[in-house]
């Protein structure tokens, strides 16, 4: 899949590591959204994120897939795949979770991650799995927008009590 000069391209476990300066950049996008959460600092919050990549992309089914302008990796979508059916809800027997969703701060805006989403559903659909989930900020009305248009809808809303992070008033 190609738009712009953007090339799409499934990748597996060999591309966990170069996924970093990405991961780091989500990362920090993600303070500035949500500044009153405690977070940890980058090489930590990369090194939880890289291992659980690592044991994701070893299920069936999970997938990388990334956005490269030329030479230059741009964005990537991570999707977990697991087991289902949900046990409340409807679904099919495996389940798609859009883990991670990260554009260069130098190729936002020009859809390079509706290219990522497309080529998400696209790949879901020849898995035969219908049912993904996304999981956003509550802060980051951004996401959520770009989410709903697309025609996903909010399914729970979760709630947390961290301990690093100060009470709200």
């Amino acid at each position: 899949m190609e738009d712009n000069g953007v090339t799409i391209r499934l990748a597996g476990a060999e591309a966990v590591d170069g996924l970093e300066p990405l991961w780091l950049a989500m990362h920090r996008h993600h303070r500035e959204v949500a500044p009153d959460l405690a977070m940890y600092p980058d090489e930590r919050s990369w090194q939880l994120r890289r291992d659980l990549y690592r044991q994701w992309i070893t299920e069936p089914g999970s997938f990388v897939l990334l956005a490269e302008d030329g030479a230059e990796l741009v964005g990537y979508a991570f999707v977990h795949v697991f087991a289902g059916p949900d046990d409340t809800w409807v679904s099919g027997d495996r389940i798609a979770e859009l883990e991670s969703l990260s554009v260069a701060a130098s190729h936002r805006g020009r859809g390079v991650g509706t290219l990522l989403l497309d080529a998400v559903d696209d790949r879901l659909a020849a898995l035969g799995i219908g049912d993904l989930y996304i999981g956003t900020l509550a802060a980051n009305v951004g996401a959520q927008r770009v989410y709903e248009k697309r025609g996903l809808r909010p399914l729970m809303i979760k709630y947390a009590r961290l301990a690093a992070s100060p009470p709200r008033d």
